[in-house]
């Protein structure tokens, strides 16, 4: 497994992780969330959490307090195990929650190596156990500030890992050009160009509020618009000093609005080839390829597998949006054979298409569609890559295509 499939699947295996931890709910302040960094003691840890134990014996519930002391307890028995946190920390979850019918179970998890490493030290206890900080690290990589502009309109926004996002928007009040009669030609061009030039100071006090905060974070700025609009926007110096010195290029672009800041990504391509949505980009603008003029293209479960089964996907594309199981049943007469069903539906009888035999509800070994993919992939050499649906061919490969598609090595038939 190469070093990207690792980083794809351990985001993928934590973010699963974090949507199950979301979701659950204590009947008071019961859920334990402990953030460990890597350079902090197990012992400092472990003394913590017994002193924690010790103060919870004043929590007037007795249903609270025997839920925090048991988390805790449940906690400082994981700890047991480490002699020292791992390179990048580790995050500790612990806690009665509710199952239903006024029940509650037990759930102790402990995410290792997160994306990042853990920053501080933190104990939080609450009804929800705190994921923030995780779901931070695994957030969209990559700022850059987006502007686009003409003599008319002006919209500037972010794109932050493979999302853009308009922010912010103006018209302005620059007159057309000048046609015969009305004022003098000399007049009409100085109050034109004094129109022209309040505009780009208002698109630029746009730019500079939203940028400027943001400056050393961002990875650049992208300027889009017609010629010879953008041109006299960067070299008028409107922008903040510090912003002009990131912007990375500018480029030709029709439209102004928000479909303007998608034109602008579009066209920055080679400014952007390191960013992950342009490498997502790529990845479905091969497959569309090949689906269209070529046979080296696979989609949906069953297609996909297959081709995985006998190793000829070189790349196996998953949206990051599929939330599916695959259950595989084999009947009486050892038929096997597999469905796929949405995540939070039980599973449903199934009747074998070889013999018609009747498999009833609720077998059949269920497991996760991703998973059971990319096992297959690891085994066959291939490479996965997440793709996300913030971009139209990405929701494309969700909505058309079931989530699952491949790009192969050799065409198969399949």
């Amino acid at each position: 497994m190469s070093e990207d499939d690792q980083s794809e699947r351990q985001k993928y295996e934590f973010q699963k992780v974090i949507e199950d931890l979301r979701e659950y709910r204590g009947s008071g302040t019961q859920l334990v969330t402990i953030y460990v960094p890597p350079d902090r003691q197990i012992s400092d840890v472990v003394a913590h959490v017994t002193q924690e134990h010790s103060e919870a014996a004043n929590i007037k519930s007795k249903d609270t307090r025997t839920a925090v002391q048991d988390a805790l307890t449940s906690l400082k028995d994981r700890l047991r195990y480490y002699k020292e946190p791992p390179e990048n920390g580790m995050v500790l979850f612990s806690g009665a929650i509710d199952s239903g019918g006024g029940q509650t179970d037990m759930v102790t998890k402990v995410l290792e190596n997160p994306p990042e490493p853990v920053q501080s030290f933190r104990y939080h206890c609450d009804s929800e156990f705190l994921t923030e900080p995780l779901e931070e690290m695994l957030g969209d990589k990559g700022l850059f500030g987006l502007v686009v502009l003409d003599r008319r309109e002006a919209t500037v926004g972010w794109l932050k890992g493979k999302r853009i996002e308009a922010v912010k928007s103006a018209s302005s009040l620059v007159p057309g050009k000048q046609r015969k009669g009305g004022q003098s030609a000399q007049r009409f061009a100085r109050l034109r160009l004094e129109a022209i030039d309040n505009f780009y100071q208002k698109v630029a006090g746009m730019a500079n509020d939203l940028f400027v905060p943001q400056r050393h974070e961002m990875d650049g700025i992208l300027v889009g618009g017609p010629s010879p609009t953008k041109d006299e926007f960067l070299d008028g110096d409107y922008l903040h000093h510090e912003l002009q010195d990131i912007v990375l290029g500018k480029l030709d672009v029709s439209y102004t609005d928000e479909s303007g800041l998608k034109d602008l990504v579009d066209a920055s391509s080679d400014l952007l080839a390191e960013t992950e949505v342009m490498k997502d980009k790529q990845q479905m603008d091969e497959f569309f390829k090949q689906l269209h003029d070529g046979d080296l293209a696979t989609y949906g479960f069953e297609a996909t597998r297959r081709n995985l089964v006998m190793g000829s996907v070189d790349r196996l594309l998953i949206s990051e949006d599929l939330r599916q199981d695959v259950v595989s049943y084999t009947c009486e007469n050892g038929h096997e054979e597999r469905e796929v069903i949405d995540q939070r539906k039980n599973t449903p009888p199934h009747d074998c298409t070889e013999c018609g035999a009747e498999v009833p509800a609720d077998e059949g070994e269920r497991e996760d569609v991703i998973e059971h993919l990319m096992n297959i992939a690891d085994q066959r050499g291939t490479d996965t890559k997440f793709i996300s649906t913030d971009f139209e061919e990405g929701e494309q490969l969700m909505t058309a295509f079931g989530g699952v598609a491949g790009i192969l090595r050799y065409g198969t038939g399949i």
